[in-house]
């Protein structure tokens, strides 16, 4: 017997949709969701597609997620083609199939089985569906939560289908996320011949003992929920090519993986102090991609680990761990966000694939955790 959420799934791979092309999937989604009776609002923002869906009123919970993949890579590395879906030993093939077209299949199911069984249930069940999560994330979810904001729109709860599994499906759910600062720094110094020293100054000479005590300096000690700020050099350039010229400038990038017990504010202040404590001329550039969120245990983190406690006998680890996700724009709206999806060990890889049993299991939870808060709805 064919699997709906399974069949869903592999009509989104077919589609490749690499960031931030759509390619259809959007319509795909939101036929379906019409379907089921919710109200659809198109919001395309430049190059980006995206829809806000709801059914019902009152407190509202959202389903987020992107349509957007990364691209395929060395096709040749594929043992079938990235967009024709295969089946082997249990596992479904395709790239996104992890990240994340099975969420958004299994998250669209459970809507429509949800809707079917309790045509007027309490509370309100949205989606909010972005095509550009993958690439910059300028025009998706921000944009869309930036006009929800505007009217003020109502939202609060959000279950983000990010790949969150690390070995079984429900293992781990990130209920936050640490912030996001990157730097783009320049030390001066004066270009000359490294035959005459005196007569240049040598920005990677001037500049190693600030890289050195930014490498060692302890930022912060986390907390319980986040650990401790990390900080990485990204990149270093400098020099022309030429073995017998000093450079005039060097070039370094660093980020800050930071938690709730550090602002951005506070991290320039800090890096800034350090780089006139060590009296370089230089240039900085900052760029913050996202703010930390949290969400405590509540009523969204309680659902969502009963759920997945009914259907897989165990309890999920809460953590902030990973990369940056949508959440961190969503947060914004004072919402209570998790993210909860696939087993993440094949997203960005060639052969991404999910378990086919864990993806039909992944949209019962999905569904028990919607029944559950419209149980708590007042």
């Amino acid at each position: 017997m064919a699997c709906p959420v399974i069949e869903l799934t592999q009509q989104l791979i077919q589609r490749p949709s690499v960031s931030p092309d759509d390619q259809g999937c959007q319509e795909l989604l939101i036929q379906r969701l019409q379907n089921a009776g919710f109200t659809i609002e198109r919001m395309p923002f430049g190059d980006t597609l995206n829809f806000w869906a709801y059914h019902g009123t009152g407190t509202t919970f959202a389903l987020a997620g992107h349509t957007d993949v990364v691209p395929a890579g060395d096709t040749a590395e594929w043992h079938t083609p990235p967009f024709e879906p295969s089946i082997r030993d249990g596992l479904l093939y395709g790239r996104g199939a992890a990240d994340m077209k099975g969420s958004l299949a299994a998250m669209v199911v459970a809507a429509e089985r949800f809707v079917a069984e309790n045509p007027d249930h309490r509370g309100r069940i949205a989606f909010l569906i972005t095509s550009d999560e993958e690439a910059r994330a300028t025009h998706g979810t921000v944009k869309v939560v930036e006009t929800l904001m505007a009217r003020h729109e109502r939202l609060d709860y959000c279950l983000v289908g990010e790949p969150s599994s690390q070995k079984r499906l429900g293992d781990m759910i990130k209920n936050g996320r640490r912030g996001s600062l990157t730097a783009s720094l320049t030390i001066l110094g004066v270009q000359g011949h490294v035959a005459y020293p005196q007569l240049a100054d040598n920005p990677i000479h001037r500049s190693l003992p600030f890289l050195q005590e930014l490498a060692h300096t302890q930022w912060d000690q986390g907390n319980e929920f986040f650990p401790a700020t990390s900080m990485q050099i990204a990149n270093i350039q400098a020099g022309t090519g030429s073995n017998n010229v000093i450079p005039g400038k060097l070039s370094v990038q660093f980020n800050f993986r930071f938690s709730t017990e550090l602002t951005d504010a506070e991290i320039r202040q800090r890096v800034e102090a350090m780089l006139e404590k060590h009296h370089l001329k230089y240039e900085i550039d900052w760029w913050l991609s996202g703010q930390p969120f949290l969400t405590d245990r509540g009523k969204l983190v309680n659902a969502v680990v009963g759920s997945i406690e009914h259907y897989r006998g165990y309890q999920p680890e809460l953590s902030t761990s990973g990369g940056t996700s949508d959440g961190r724009f969503i947060a914004k709206m004072d919402a209570q966000v998790v993210e909860l999806g696939p087993v993440n060990a094949t997203i960005h890889k060639t052969n991404e694939c999910v378990s086919i049993a864990e993806l039909q299991e992944l949209s019962l939870i999905y569904q028990r955790i919607m029944e559950q808060l419209a149980n708590d709805d007042a």
